[in-house]
């Protein structure tokens, strides 16, 4: 387990409301009234250590933040992926570390799926400021909707690498979705951000299932149903404010996919512990 310099710690998330309460705007004014906000434009990194400063001298951002980031970052230059997917896009830190990591390795697309469009908005913004609009593209709208709507239009045929960071109970019906259409198959990777804090048993208990087991569940799914009653209501219900009851599709999935997982201990940017879950689609089942 490596340790966690606390000189980078983001400012402490705040008990009740972290998100979605102006911070978000307020980034974008901070960023963009930097006296060297010249010597930003086109620079990834620096719109990054942009990020990273408010995060740390002003308020807590739900970012992935540059020790898990660097997990992902590694991932993506050996898997070098032409099309990268992230489920959940915030204000586009893991978008901007992420996409510029797929154009360094030559890949073509980087697509981030946000529901919130003030969010997405922030993320196409700053992406524009670091010089990435030719490689990431912002689609809005539920997870599971942009995912069909993509795929539908033909833009989307295949995910190499798909990082896993929006509302924790979608990943797996996400996920499902993924493989039905054949986006995710053999020679995919999944990158599940948060699988520590805040959890997310459903998931891992998904991916590390063999087949077997999978089969046996998959005889169970029949129509909709609310967050998995795993999830502590305050994860659950993160959303609900804005969005009111979730809804999420009760999907099959392929479960003749077989993947290999590994957890990659890791710390969130407060430095409180966490982990990314790392997991190849390496076989299919006939």
């Amino acid at each position: 387990m490596p340790e966690f310099n606390q000189q980078n710690a983001y400012a402490s998330q705040e008990e009740d409301v972290f998100f979605d309460d102006g911070r978000e705007i307020e980034l974008l004014h901070f960023v963009y009234s930097r006296p060297d906000i010249n010597e930003i434009r086109g620079n990834p990194e620096k719109v990054l250590a942009a990020i990273d400063e408010y995060g740390r001298t002003k308020k807590y951002l739900m970012n992935v933040g540059e020790d898990k980031g660097r997990i992902v970052t590694d991932l993506i230059a050996k898997v070098k992926p032409e099309t990268m997917v992230e489920l959940g896009g915030y204000v586009g830190y893991s978008c901007l570390l992420f996409g510029h990591a797929v154009k360094k390795s030559g890949g073509k697309r980087y697509y981030s799926l946000e529901r919130n469009p003030e969010f997405g908005a922030v993320i196409a913004s700053l992406a524009a400021l670091a010089g990435l609009s030719d490689v990431v593209k912002v689609e809005i709208g539920s997870s599971d909707a942009s995912i069909q709507r993509l795929y539908d239009s033909g833009a989307l045929k295949h995910i190499d690498l798909m990082f896993l960071d929006h509302y924790k109970p979608a990943y797996t019906t996400d996920l499902k979705l993924c493989e039905e259409l054949k986006l995710i198959s053999k020679g995919s990777v999944l990158a599940a951000d948060n699988v520590i804090k805040p959890g997310n048993p459903p998931y891992l208990e998904y991916v590390r299932s063999s087949v077997e087991e999978k089969r046996k569940r998959v005889q169970e799914v029949n129509g909709h149903a609310g967050p998995d009653e795993r999830f502590q209501q305050k994860t659950a219900g993160q959303y609900a404010k804005r969005e009111g009851e979730e809804k999420l599709s009760a999907r099959k999935g392929n479960p003749n996919l077989v993947y290999k997982s590994e957890l990659c201990h890791s710390f969130e940017p407060t430095g409180e512990p966490d982990a990314v879950e790392i997991s190849r689609c390496v076989d299919e089942e006939s």
